[in-house]
């Protein structure tokens, strides 16, 4: 361990010094005495004799004051050459000690970086294949996951970490611990002897609590009421049947939270899946019906065939008025906001009795001027006309059903095997995920912020979050030097750009709650038993939409935390003009505080970038420096803003993957930040260099620095995925594929084609390229 001198230990030394010169001074005088003693032969000459025996003449005084001085002197300058040695030792085995760790993480750095690379491949021609070639040989795919890439290395790390954590004794086991909670709800999703004894019956508790469903038993109307069953759905369950409605900040007033309806209530991830447009959604559709008639016979159901038909055709007609996220409708937020009195939307969809379910949800009165946020009016319209006219019992049987489908993964091994089996069509996924993973994921899940602490405390430290968000700062100068120099943007709009990126507030690593135990235990304020599983599911449900709810009434905390510090992963909130980078993903390799800057600066650097970019991008731009939904552009920038981002699109449109094209509608906003965030991070190195000088030159690799900002952004995304999940990526990803991710960025960027001397018109150096920011 690298030592480290104080003031204090410095005073230390100089006390020794002070030491040593008290032990010479009284060594003088005993040699004073002997000198004194050896007058014997005066001694008896009289009184006379002895003053003068003891007198010392003028010329005895001066040498012996002289000796004193000299002998002092010698020692300070003695002891200055020895304290100047110790302090040069000190420095000299200090700056070896650096020497040695810079030079072993050089090595580690070099390794990695040429270990993914292949050089066979031409950098201009597939910048992709030649920085991940490498990587991509020597790795597959674990049989429980449908894609692994190098940022799996390192959830796989901070997994490892959690899972101690989760392991260790508890430390604090009084009542309202949320450390005690954690690891006891941990210890219940570990206990699959007692899930399994249990079996069905807490999901037949739910639906007895629910009126009964009558594809087990024969169902009477008159013990339930569809306003009474999405009450339980939306508001007991946390299940979405028909639409999806919660609590969110107000869009054009972000210091207030508004009740927000959006289209919800298909289990399938996309509704292009219900309507068999092609083989694959055909083969998807058919393993999903056969999952609804697994469940519900697992349920008790005997002959539940023509049932399950009827749900699936609802969901069906559902797909056919839902709005594809893809659509340029829901691609707009300005189309989409549309904030209504209650009146207004009990006139727009007569069902359900909006009042009266609002009321028992937020447990509160409303009345019929209060407002709310509708962000899909004709669905609305269409899903109140579709409730109305479709028969009670088969509204009641696709409510439990969303139900069921939402809370089975948390029951016995039967219901487990079923939803994998229905995965393993759906996406390749081909075994199942073991126990620990599962319950790692829920305790996440549950419990985020508490296991965050713990993480932090154990995994994180302040020093690494000092060096990041000088990092950040130096990404955000580089956007601020971009728009200066920006020429399709005029200076009115370049004046409200630059605002917002003054205004935008920056969290990183962790909220500062973390630190304190009671402030963690006041997260989790319900019950946990270490033998009951579901039940800890359901509490911890129930409690979030608790707390949800109560913020009806309450002003937006702007430095609420939307993810655990230990999630590998990172977001730009538009409604805050905030970027949030959790502990969980600066981490090597993304980031080491170690490595060489070029790698950091393309390693977390460009992700930094991206997210910075977000709140620039198609989304993005339509939010002020407050986060409020407000138009900050004069309209022929916004204007020249959209003919660039439409050359994005067209960009990736050309892209296909297994006969597949990329949507480049649907990917357009990640792929802005993709580009944007690579050029910030590109001319946040340069910077760096600029105020720090160049760096040495990495052992054994013959490429430049500037080169290795590229090749990290490219190693970023090497990425294996199994060609089941590849359909449904570009289905629903809104994350063009990794591969595209990477040359769709490098080849707009002219920087990229000098850095590594391609000639313009190669593949990775159009002459027509495409920039936005």
């Amino acid at each position: 361990m690298e030592k480290t001198y104080s003031l204090t230990a410095h005073y230390d030394e100089f006390q020794e010094v002070k030491y040593v010169n008290r032990f010479s001074s009284g060594t003088l005088h005993n040699g004073l005495s002997l000198h004194v003693g050896s007058q014997k032969q005066e001694r008896g000459s009289g009184k006379a004799g002895k003053d003068k025996a003891n007198r010392w003449s003028k010329k005895e005084i001066c040498l012996f004051s002289g000796l004193v001085f000299a002998t002092g002197l010698c020692v300070i300058l003695a002891g200055t050459l020895l304290l100047k040695y110790l302090v040069s030792e000190q420095d000299h085995n200090r700056c070896r000690e650096q020497c040695n760790r810079n030079r072993g993480a050089s090595n580690k750095a070099a390794k990695l970086v040429a270990s993914n690379i292949d050089s066979t491949v031409d950098p201009c021609t597939d910048f992709y294949t030649f920085s991940c070639g490498g990587w991509l040989r020597r790795h597959g795919i674990p049989e429980d996951k449908l894609s692994y890439g190098t940022v799996s290395a390192i959830a796989q790390q901070n997994q490892a970490k959690l899972e101690r954590l989760l392991q260790k004794p508890i430390r604090r086991r009084s009542r309202w611990s949320a450390e005690r909670k954690v690891k006891d709800f941990y210890r219940s999703c570990m206990d699959l002897e007692e899930i399994e004894r249990r079996g069905a019956q807490p999901m037949l508790d739910i639906i007895q609590d629910c009126g009964g469903w009558d594809l087990l038993v024969n169902l009477k109307r008159s013990r339930w009421s569809l306003d009474e069953l999405l009450y339980k759905a939306q508001g007991v369950y946390s299940a979405a049947a028909f639409f999806t409605l919660n609590i969110n900040v107000d869009d054009k007033n972000s210091s207030r939270n508004v009740i927000r309806i959006d289209q919800d209530g298909l289990t399938l991830p996309e509704r292009s899946l219900y309507l068999g447009q092609d083989e694959e959604s055909e083969k998807i559709l058919a393993v999903y019906k056969t999952l609804i008639e697994k469940l519900v016979s697992l349920l008790g159901a005997d002959d539940a065939k023509q049932k399950t038909e009827e749900i699936l055709q609802l969901e069906t007609q559902l797909a056919n008025i839902t709005i594809s996220e893809s659509d340029s409708l829901r691609r707009d937020i300005n189309t989409m906001y549309n904030k209504i009195t209650l009146r207004e939307l009990q006139r727009i969809a007569p069902t359900p009795h909006w009042k009266r379910l609002l009321g028992r949800i937020f447990h509160d009165t409303f009345s019929e001027d209060d407002e709310i946020v509708v962000l899909a009016t004709d669905y609305m319209q269409k899903v109140s006309e579709l409730m109305s006219s479709t028969p009670p019992r088969i509204l009641h049987n696709y409510v439990i059903w969303r139900i069921v489908v939402g809370l089975s993964e948390h029951l016995s091994t039967p219901f487990r095997d079923a939803i994998h089996e229905f995965s393993k069509e759906l996406d390749g996924t081909e075994k199942p995920m073991d126990l620990g993973k599962i319950c790692l994921n829920q305790a996440n899940k549950q419990f985020g912020m508490v296991l965050g602490a713990l993480f932090v405390e154990e995994y994180f430290s302040s020093n690494s979050k000092i060096k990041v968000q000088q990092l950040i700062k130096d990404v955000k100068h580089a956007f601020d030097r971009r728009l200066e120099e920006l020429d399709w943007m005029d200076a009115e709009t370049k004046k409200a750009a630059e605002a917002k990126l003054r205004y935008m507030m920056v969290m990183v690593g962790y909220p500062d709650f973390l630190l304190i135990n009671e402030a963690v235990d006041n997260e989790y304020g319900f019950e946990v038993n270490e033998k009951m599983y579901f039940k800890n599911i359901l509490n911890s449900i129930r409690y979030n939409i608790k707390v949800s709810v109560k913020k009806i009434r309450q002003q937006v905390d702007k430095t609420a935390w939307l993810l655990p510090p230990q999630t590998l992963n990172a977001y730009y909130l538009s409604t805050q003009n905030q970027m949030v980078f959790p502990a969980g993903i600066l981490q090597p390799t993304l980031y080491d505080p170690e490595f060489p800057q070029s790698l950091n600066y393309g390693g977390i650097g460009t992700i930094f970038g991206h997210e910075l970019t977000h709140g620039y991008d198609d989304w993005g731009s339509h939010y002020d420096k407050y986060g409020n939904l407000k138009k900050w552009w004069t309209e022929e920038s916004y204007n020249k803003f959209l003919e660039r981002a439409e050359c994005v699109v067209n960009l990736y449109e050309n892209f296909t993957v297994y006969d597949q094209r990329v949507n480049g509608q649907l990917t357009l906003g990640e792929n802005i930040a993709d580009m944007g965030g690579l050029k910030l991070a590109y001319y946040a190195y340069q910077k760096w260099i600029r105020d720090h000088g160049p760096e040495h030159p990495l052992p054994g690799l013959k490429y430049t620095h500037e080169q290795l900002v590229f090749i990290a952004f490219a190693q970023n995304w090497c990425m294996k995925r199994r060609s089941q999940s590849i359909y449904l990526q570009l289905l629903t990803d809104k994350h063009a594929p990794e591969y595209y991710r990477v040359i769709g960025s490098v080849s707009q960027f002219d920087e990229f084609g000098r850095v590594f001397h391609c000639r313009k018109g190669a593949p990775m150096n159009p002459v027509e390229k495409c920039s936005v920011w």
